[in-house]
C-alpha cells in the first residue's frame, strides 16, 4: 500500500515517518499542492492527503484521482472548503477532514489573543518602540469582570469556553447546537443578545454559506463600542471591509485576527522587502488595537502530529471498510 502525501511541511516530516514505521505503509511526500498538474504525481498511489487553501476547483483533478484509482481525497485540517464536495462525490471520492486533531491549540490562542487585547499589550508594545513607557490612558480590564461570547459553541469554541470560564469570565454562546455538558459553562443566547452582551466575542465555525460574512456590517453595529472581535476560525466568516470601517469609525475597540479572506497569498509566505499584495491587509497592519497573526491557530506540536496521524489513519480506515467517521460528503465506496 502507498499514500502520497501533497503540501507536506518540515515540521510534519517527523510524524509522518513514525507513522509510516508503526504501520509499515509507505508515504511519499512532496512539497506541492494539489492542482492540475501536481495531480499527475498521484498515479500509482492508494490514498492521497492534502492540507492547503487554495480551492480545487478544476474537473481534471477530480476526473484524474478517478481514473488512478482512488478512492478518497483526505484532508489533514478541519476545514475542506478548498475541496469541491460534489465534483468530488461525482468522481467516488470520499472526502475526509480531522475536525478535533487538538481543540486546545485554537482555543488557547484565542484566550492569548483576548488578554493582549483588554491589557492593551500591543498599544504598549507602540509605545515601547517610542520610548514612552507611561502608561496613563490604558487602563487594562480583569477578564473575570467580562462577558466573552463565543459564536460556535463546538469542539474548539467548547473548549475556548471552558478556558474563560476558568480565568473568571461570564461566557455566554450562540450555536445551532446547544450541548448539555456546557451547562456549567456557558448560557446560550442568540446571536444578537450575544453580540449586544459580549465584551469579547470570539469566533469558532467552520466556513460554508451560512457562516460566510456571519460577522457583517449590521453585525458589527450591534457590539458594544469597547468590545473587541476575535476570528481564529476562517477568514471570510468575518466581512473584512465591514471590518475595517468599524475599526476606522471606533465602533469597537479592537480585534485580532489570524485568518483573513485571501491570506493564502500572503500567509505562510516571507515578504520581507516586497509590497503586501493586499490592501485589507495594509490597512490592518497599520491599526495599533488589530493583532494579525499568519493562520497559527493549528500550529502546535501536538495538534501537528494529530493532523498527520488522524489523516493517514483515515486513509487507511476508507481502503479496508469504504468509510470513515470523519467522513463529509456521501459516497459508496466500490472494492
Amino acid at each position: 500500500m502507498k499514500i502520497i502525501m501533497f503540501s507536506v511541511r518540515d515540521d510534519e516530516e517527523a510524524a509522518i515517518r513514525e507513522w509510516e514505521q508503526k504501520n509499515g505503509v509507505q508515504v511519499t511526500i512532496n512539497r506541492h499542492e494539489l492542482d492540475a498538474e501536481s495531480v499527475k504525481l498521484a498515479q500509482g498511489y492508494d490514498g492521497i492527503v492534502i492540507q492547503q487553501r487554495n480551492r480545487i476547483s478544476d474537473p481534471i483533478i477530480y476526473e484524474t484521482l478517478e481514473a488512478f484509482g482512488l478512492k478518497q481525497l483526505t484532508s489533514r485540517t478541519a476545514g475542506f472548503d478548498m475541496i469541491d464536495i460534489d465534483q468530488a462525490t461525482a468522481h467516488g471520492l470520499v472526502v475526509t477532514n480531522v475536525p478535533a486533531y487538538s481543540p486546545n491549540s485554537v482555543a488557547e490562542l484565542a484566550v492569548t489573543q483576548a488578554m493582549r487585547l483588554i491589557r492593551n499589550l500591543s498599544l504598549f508594545d507602540e509605545r515601547g518602540r517610542q520610548q514612552d513607557y507611561r502608561w496613563s490612558g490604558l487602563m487594562a480590564r480583569e477578564i473575570r469582570s467580562l462577558t466573552v461570547g463565543v459564536i460556535g459553541a463546538g469542539r474548539i469554541g467548547g473548549t475556548a469556553a471552558r478556558l474563560f470560564k476558568a480565568l473568571g469570565a461570564t461566557v455566554i454562546a450562540n450555536d445551532v447546537v446547544e450541548r448539555d455538558d456546557l451547562s456549567d459553562v456557558l448560557t446560550y443566547v442568540s446571536k444578537e443578545e450575544l453580540l449586544r452582551q459580549a465584551d469579547i466575542v470570539t469566533l469558532h465555525v467552520p466556513l460554508m454559506e451560512s457562516t460566510t460574512k456571519l460577522i457583517d456590517t449590521d453585525a458589527l453595529a450591534l457590539m458594544k463600542q469597547d468590545a473587541f472581535l476575535i476570528n481564529a476560525s476562517r477568514g471570510p466568516v468575518v466581512d473584512t471591509d465591514a471590518l475595517i470601517t468599524a475599526l476606522q469609525n471606533k465602533k469597537i475597540a479592537g480585534a485580532a485576527v489570524d485568518t483573513l479572506t485571501g491570506e493564502e497569498h500572503f500567509f505562510n509566505q516571507d515578504l520581507r522587502g516586497e509590497e503586501i499584495p493586499n490592501e485589507q491587509l495594509q490597512t490592518l497592519r497599520a491599526m495599533p488595537n488589530v493583532l494579525i497573526t499568519p493562520h497559527i491557530g493549528f500550529y502546535t506540536n501536538l495538534a501537528v502530529q494529530n493532523m498527520v496521524e488522524i489523516s493517514l489513519n483515515d486513509v487507511l480506515t476508507i481502503l479496508k471498510t469504504g468509510k470513515s467517521e470523519h467522513q463529509v460528503n456521501k459516497v459508496a465506496v466500490k472494492n
